[in-house]
């Protein structure tokens, strides 16, 4: 699936492999938010933060923005599960119904908000992050 990147995103994605060391290989840029999400690449979610959460701190002084890290995996249930954290997710279940592939989440009982996030924030992300990277047109809370 190939994703398609703006020139702010492309910026972005420059300062942040910079400052931080880490591939990344996708940027959404929240509406009306000071705030940015990153997919790096499998195993670099570590570098991306650094030690004691030093370059994540560094990147977001720099970029002027909060920022949130995801990390990738070619794996789409371990893809949702990355793009749902820090919630605890039980179980995913993808399907496809009607040509349309939905991702089913069981999500820990206390860890429902963490999921949905303030205002339905994290899950609006997830649900484009999961379309982007593994054609998954929805996610749904069981």
């Amino acid at each position: 699936m190939s994703i398609k990147l703006g020139a702010d995103e492309m910026r972005y994605i420059a300062l942040f492999e910079g400052l931080t060391m880490a591939k990344v290989y996708d940027c959404i840029i929240h509406e009306n938010e000071a705030k940015l999400t990153f997919v790096v690449k499998a195993g670099d979610i570590g570098l991306a933060i650094g030690k004691g959460g030093n370059k994540i701190q560094k990147a977001k002084r720099v970029i002027g923005k909060s920022v949130e890290i995801v990390e990738h995996s070619a794996d789409p249930v371990e893809f949702v599960k990355n793009a749902l954290a820090p919630a605890k997710v039980r179980r995913v279940n993808i399907v496809e119904r009607e040509g349309r592939k939905i991702a089913f989440i069981d999500v820990e009982e206390q860890d429902r908000g963490i999921a949905v996030g303030r205002e339905g924030k994290r899950i609006r992300c997830a649900k484009k992050l999961v379309l982007r990277h593994h054609g998954i047109q929805d996610i749904s809370l069981v």
